[in-house]
């Protein structure tokens, strides 16, 4: 018989997590979290990160609470490890040592609580040649090869924002990680230190494209090959307003489709003839130009030609099975993607705004029972 929702905010509602602030997919990782209804705590420093936003539009802190803490000074490392002893999660994204330094490695930690999990969050991981050094995304992608890939073959390599390294590398394998270390303490009773790193993450979603680059069937050269733009009906083509349609009709059966909605069936009989695919591109090219982007969508609107507008950051919430599908919210006047995935028995949703720094003190100091972190007059910082 199935079960209704139960109560809570997610499949994780009663997973405690502390995140140390810092900036990029440490912060991302901690909201997946919370969005799975984890209860985060952020733990701000004085004086906000290095680089970052305003901490009110911040939507990588929706979902969490956070106390202000200064880990230089001699009190804050002690409070933090009031938490981390009520905690089932760490979340750090400091280069190596840093942490310990302060006071708050796995060391100093795990002998607080041995069944915590301590999740860290770098670009080259905790030991190697490289470990020591700054970088960011891109560096990450660009020695991993991943970057090599993507873009066209006459042009240096294209940057796919931050999300290939930072967010796909970096925080879904810290989350991956986290949870999968969570059922081995809740199991076992033994905490242990998962060290995730984006050149490791980055290299692994790149492990069918090894595949078939040992069966033959890749190219160490993008923009040359089935899936990087390579293939005339697998990239992106102009449309007379200046606009943009997605093309993606692999299958034989889609492809038919596209064609002859294109209007170019009958011109090029097999598609696998790779003598002909810059004829073929070229005379895809030139139909799209023939109309608009809405002109275009409406083509091949309900068909199963694998065609798709475009569509600007802004216009995305608007699209009609997004809308439908509640894909984008709005909460607190902020427009956001919705957490993901779904859950039928433990549903998901924004339950707070960006986390304020040190808006929670008193909040978190009732609630996990660490009376130090209770404000005075103000808030305070340790």
């Amino acid at each position: 018989m199935a079960k209704g929702p139960r109560s809570g905010h997610g499949p994780l509602t009663g997973v405690r997590v502390v995140e140390l602030a810092g900036i990029g997919p440490g912060p991302f990782a901690a909201m997946l979290l919370a969005d799975l209804g984890a209860d985060v705590v952020r733990v701000d420093r004085p004086g906000g990160a290095g680089l970052g936003i305003d901490p009110a539009s911040d939507l990588t802190n929706r979902n969490k609470r956070s106390v202000l803490l200064d880990l230089k000074s001699d009190k804050g490392p002690a409070r933090v490890l009031d938490l981390v002893e009520r905690a089932d999660i760490l979340i750090e994204g400091y280069r190596p040592g840093v942490a310990e330094r302060l006071g708050v490695g796995p060391d100093a930690c795990l002998a607080r609580n041995p069944e915590l999990v301590y999740g860290r969050m770098t670009g080259w991981g905790q030991d190697g040649p490289l470990a020591e050094r700054a970088g960011h995304d891109i560096a990450y992608l660009a020695l991993t090869g991943t970057l090599s890939m993507i873009g066209k073959p006459d042009e240096p390599p294209a940057v796919p924002a931050n999300l290939v390294g930072d967010y796909a590398g970096g925080s879904l394998y810290l989350v991956v990680g986290v949870l999968a270390a969570l059922q081995h303490a809740r199991a076992h009773g033994e905490g242990q230190v998962v060290d995730a790193a984006i050149v490791d993450g980055a290299a692994h979603l790149a492990t069918m494209i090894h595949g078939m680059l040992a069966a033959g069937s890749w190219q160490d050269r993008r923009g040359t090959n089935l899936l990087d733009g390579g293939c005339p009906f697998y990239g992106t083509y102009a449309t007379s307003d200046g606009g943009h349609m997605a093309v993606g009709p692999l299958e034989g059966r889609f492809y038919a489709e596209f064609v002859r909605l294109l209007g170019i069936a009958d011109a090029f009989p097999d598609r696998w003839d790779l003598a002909r695919w810059d004829e073929l591109r070229a005379a895809v090219t030139e139909r799209f130009l023939t109309r608009t982007r809405a002109e275009w969508t409406e083509v091949f609107d309900g068909t199963d030609a694998c065609v798709a507008p475009v569509l600007s950051l802004t216009e995305a919430p608007h699209h009609p099975h997004l809308a439908a599908r509640s894909t984008f919210v709005e909460h607190s006047g902020l427009t956001q993607p919705a957490p993901a995935p779904r859950f039928s028995a433990t549903p998901v949703s924004v339950r707070t705004g960006p986390a304020l720094p040190g808006g929670d003190s008193a909040a978190v100091a009732a609630d996990w029972d660490v009376p130090a972190l209770r404000p005075a007059d103000s808030p305070d910082t340790y």
